[in-house]
């Protein structure tokens, strides 16, 4: 069947003008009184406060006596500290490793979890349920699990799980990334569900009338079809993971030694425990930069977004 497209109608300068000095409004107009709301909280809560930061990295204060201006001392002394190297390093081990865990597993339960049978949506419960628990809790319950004397593996008398899991450097770093893992998975699997919902039904379709299997569909279809579901899941990733804290600073403080302090945790000591707010401002700055950096790449490897919207047509 052809469908005939209807006439196109040439657009008038009253349609395309909205104002160089014309009385038209706009299409945007409303658009942009309903943003201004979010963008007032954004402000307050967003800008001010990372303000705040970059101002006090350039002071020198200890959290309660005056404030004294020192210049580029906190930079100087922040980035020519190992410590600060060593925790970026850190940050980036634990989000290179937690992302290349967590994508895999996420896209296929999110593309397991599209499927519209019951035991599914049962098994969505499920798996949802870490992500209703906080981090701290998290935490405390896999830190006495793992403990080596009264822990799970000496329970149950299982030798493997009985190891000085948070110990060691590189058993710490593992034990962080499944935790983050375990906790953040099913979030992720729920984006790619909604992204794997989104895919016409058609192009399976069509594939196995071609005669291509489950596996070549969801590499030929699947995939390429979640490209922008997972620029967006990656960017949450990547970002998230500049901030943890919590989760780290219950389970491990940041060792054993330094194994495990990142920037987050590492800013935290700085600031609360030596009382160097200014070094502490430092390190939440580059936090700051890192974060929009990282996000601004995944961006550009998303490319634009007319790309995007041509994908789905």
């Amino acid at each position: 069947m052809t469908v005939t497209a209807p006439p196109v109608v040439p657009a008038t300068g009253r349609n395309v003008s909205s104002g160089a000095g014309g009385s038209s409004v706009g299409r945007s107009g409303p658009v942009a009184w309903m943003v201004l709301p979010a963008l007032v909280l954004f402000v307050v809560f967003g800008v001010v406060p990372l303000v705040g930061v970059v101002v006090l990295s350039f002071t020198q204060w200890d959290g309660l006596g005056p404030i004294h201006a020192n210049g580029l001392a906190n930079w100087r002394t922040v980035l020519s500290d190992p410590q600060t190297w060593h925790s970026v390093l850190v940050t980036f081990e634990i989000m290179i490793l937690s992302w290349a865990v967590q994508t895999p597993m996420s896209l296929l339960l999110g593309t397991f979890l599209a499927g519209r049978q019951r035991y599914r949506a049962f098994l969505a419960v499920l798996y949802f349920i870490p992500l209703l628990l906080s981090s701290a809790a998290i935490a405390i319950t896999y830190k006495a699990l793992l403990d080596p004397n009264f822990g799970l593996g000496a329970g149950l008398h299982i030798d493997f799980l009985t190891q000085d899991w948070l110990g060691k450097s590189n058993l710490a770093i593992a034990v962080v990334i499944f935790i983050v893992s375990w906790q953040f998975i099913p979030f992720h699997s729920l984006i790619y569900q909604g992204g794997v919902r989104q895919i016409p039904t058609t192009m399976y379709e069509a594939a196995s009338i071609d005669g291509a299997g489950r596996i070549r569909q969801f590499f030929s279809i699947t995939v390429p079809q979640l490209k922008y579901t997972i620029i967006t899941s990656s960017t949450l990733m990547v970002v998230g993971s500049l901030t943890f804290f919590d989760l780290i600073f219950v389970l491990t403080a940041g060792g054993p030694g330094d194994a495990t302090r990142v920037l987050a945790l590492d800013m935290y000591k700085r600031g609360f425990m030596s009382n160097q707010m200014g070094p502490a401002s430092v390190i939440a700055s580059i936090i700051v930069l890192l974060g929009l950096a990282l996000a601004l790449l995944l961006r550009r490897l998303g490319g634009s977004t007319t790309a995007s919207q041509q994908e789905g047509a």
